[in-house]
């Protein structure tokens, strides 16, 4: 084989390769962009942790992407199919924007959400700041309190719940975990 036949060969893999990730990227519903961390590869070193000492709160996204010199946090749900998002889901992803603000010192402009058939955009507003610390606190005072309500009415929820031996709401059948 030819130099110039070889330089060619490894060409059209290439743009093989090319064409191959940008269909991979775009089936994924996440933008191109630089990924500082991810949370989702097996083999891969752990990621660090966010952490935000102020509100007591630690976590880790699924991806951290860099776009236009933003930190946008990514949360996957791949077995999630909704054509709105769960707002505990859009309350995870907040705090997750508040880990990258209170980490980075710049607040992301907004935070993705992707289900299996569908990416949400969550804006990071005051608003949405505000109601995650209202929710954290709501949260704090329950795990202080002596007793607290069930929060859904979903058996399963409650199947795989740590406090179902010890609930007297449970929801989910008497059978041993």
């Amino acid at each position: 084989m030819s130099g110039q036949t070889l330089a060619l060969a490894l060409l059209g893999l290439a743009l093989v390769l090319l064409a191959a990730a940008a269909l991979a990227r775009r089936r994924s519903g996440l933008p191109w962009g630089r990924v500082l961390a991810e949370d989702v590869g097996a083999g891969r070193a752990p990621q660090r942790p966010l952490y935000a000492r102020r509100y007591g709160l630690t976590g880790k996204p699924d991806y951290l992407l860099e776009q236009g010199g933003a930190t946008i946090p990514v949360e996957v749900k791949p077995g999630r199919r909704s054509p709105r998002p769960y707002d505990s889901d859009l309350m995870q992803l907040a705090a997750y924007c508040l880990l990258v603000e209170e980490s980075t010192g710049a607040a992301p402009p907004y935070g993705l959400l992707r289900y299996a058939d569908a990416t949400f955009r969550l804006p990071y507003t005051d608003a949405v700041r505000d109601e995650l610390l209202d929710t954290l606190e709501a949260m704090r005072d329950l795990l202080e309190a002596d007793d607290a309500e069930r929060s859904h009415d979903d058996p399963r929820r409650c199947a795989g719940c740590g406090f179902r031996a010890v609930c007297e709401e449970s929801l989910a059948p008497d059978t041993p975990v």
